[in-house]
């Protein structure tokens, strides 16, 4: 499942409604609503959490995955130690990771192409993605369906 920073995670790009994202991957396994009413699809096999956005017209924002195939810049990254990802990243342009540090989990992340790197035991363990915000203070969906 390869990454696309900015846009999505593998056919899945910013800004899909939810029937576009059941013509690819059919229905969720579970569906719920968050407490500010976003709608949530998660996909057991693919190891993936969708966000559609209440505020956005339920415009998929926000991709979280486990997924053991998920590919950034051509490298697997779930599993891998923090140290060689954050070097494959900031070598592919991603100037640099902020650390957050929450008990045993640390976040590293970068906010201009808001993605999140959740490391246990400095080994990625789950990696978050969201749609960027433009110049306006708008979100940048990159799908025109």
């Amino acid at each position: 499942m390869k990454i696309n920073p900015k846009t999505g995670i593998d056919q899945l790009i910013f800004g899909m409604k939810q029937k576009d994202v059941t013509a690819i991957y059919g229905n969720p396994d579970k569906q719920y609503k968050d407490e500010e009413n976003n709608v949530i699809f998660l996909y057991n096999d693919k190891k993936l959490r969708l966000t559609f956005y209440e505020d956005e017209n339920l415009k998929l924002g926000y991709m979280i995955s486990s997924n053991p195939d998920l590919e950034l810049f051509s490298e697997k990254i779930i599993g891998k130690q923090i140290d060689e990802v954050e070097k494959n990243v900031i070598s592919k342009g991603i100037k640099s990771l902020e650390i957050e540090n929450f008990d045993t989990v640390d976040n590293y992340f970068n906010e201009s192409n808001w993605v999140i790197f959740q490391v246990e035991y400095k080994e990625v363990i789950r990696f978050e993605l969201g749609a960027t915000i433009n110049d306006k203070d708008e979100f940048d969906w990159k799908f025109k369906g």
